[in-house]
């Protein structure tokens, strides 16, 4: 009866640890899946920023003949709301004619 005992308490201890690690293997691809997701979010969100910020540059030369010399004018004149505590925009104008260099980077 002993011997019985012995072999059934070693089968629930087997179980346990492959549950165990089931359990840290499927943790961990969540994980992994999450931080993927993130990044890529991340990566749009830039996109968008930079699209938008080109869009008011574009709007700006149609409507006044040239493109603005700085992102605070489309700010301030055009509307453009741009998250600075998550991007960190760079806005660069070579001549009123000449469409900016704009990057996003997400913080």
């Amino acid at each position: 009866m002993i011997h019985g005992k012995t072999a059934q308490m070693k089968r629930r201890r087997r179980q346990r640890i492959v549950l165990v690690l089931v359990v840290a293997v499927l943790a961990g691809g969540l994980w992994f899946a999450w931080d993927a997701a993130d990044t890529e979010t991340q990566a749009q969100g830039a996109a968008s920023v930079r699209h938008a910020v080109l869009d008011a540059a574009m709007q700006c030369a149609a409507v006044e003949g040239a493109y603005p010399s700085s992102l605070q004018y489309l700010e301030d004149h055009y509307g453009l709301i741009v998250n600075q505590d998550d991007y960190a925009v760079t806005y660069e104008a070579f001549a009123s004619n000449v469409p900016p260099s704009v990057v996003v980077v997400p913080r």
